[in-house]
């Protein structure tokens, strides 16, 4: 299998993170997915935003959408919420980061994924393993995935607690004896963020299924046999 290329937070060497300018372009450069990051609002919205805090407004938990909506980015366009995004579930798989989420939200999240135009093109990944958990028990046909920072001692052993069929690996801590394990075990890795030319073909030649990137383009070019 060719390997993939998702776009981190959109196309965001080229534009602002995380903004549907960005989004679009990952589009345009042939990305076969886009990694996004969501927070919740105080009403229950889901707002696409790196940071838990929006500079010069506040903490995204404390807002509702329409304050979220009304802030603008630094390229002049709105900070988008979900749905917004889950529109182009019909061009490119959509890798949502959960960055945190209590359990009250979950009931919200997991129906706006179902109601995307292709829900099979829609993840969840995030760093605390116990909401993926969460996430994949209540709904099992989604695809799910952990993020680690560093090897720890039986990767597939985590996997297989959190219910991930994926591992978002940091770029710098993969190595063949990483990647032939979790295929064996029967799941995929994805590196993450790389950009240099000479990693992402390492990496490509190791055999990861997918690199997360800033640069889509550049990683397409590279990637083509």
């Amino acid at each position: 299998m060719p390997v993939q290329i998702i776009a981190h937070r959109g196309a965001s060497g080229e534009r602002h993170e995380n903004s549907m300018a960005a989004f679009h372009r990952a589009v345009e450069t042939g990305a076969d997915g886009i990694e996004l990051d969501i927070h919740a609002t105080r009403d229950g919205a889901f707002a696409v935003h790196h940071d838990p805090v929006i500079p010069g407004l506040g903490a995204i938990g404390t807002l509702r959408a329409a304050d979220v909506v009304r802030h603008r980015l630094p390229n002049g366009e709105p900070v988008p919420l979900l749905p917004e995004v889950l529109t182009l579930a019909e061009a490119v798989d959509l890798r949502i980061e959960v960055k945190a989420l209590d359990v009250r939200h979950d009931a919200a999240l997991l129906e706006l994924l179902a109601a995307a135009p292709d829900p099979r093109r829609c993840t969840v990944h995030g760093f605390d393993h116990r909401i993926v958990r969460r996430l994949g028990g209540r709904a099992p046909e989604l695809r799910t995935g952990i993020l680690l920072v560093a090897r720890v001692l039986d990767p597939v052993a985590e996997l297989a607690a959190s219910g991930a069929s994926a591992l978002w690996q940091e770029w710098s801590q993969i190595d063949e004896e990483l990647v032939t394990a979790v295929h064996q075990s029967g799941r995929a890795v994805i590196a993450w963020t790389v950009d240099e030319p000479a990693e992402l073909m390492r990496l490509i030649a190791m055999g990861v299924d997918a690199v997360c990137t800033n640069v889509p383009a550049r990683a397409r070019a590279l990637a083509v046999p």
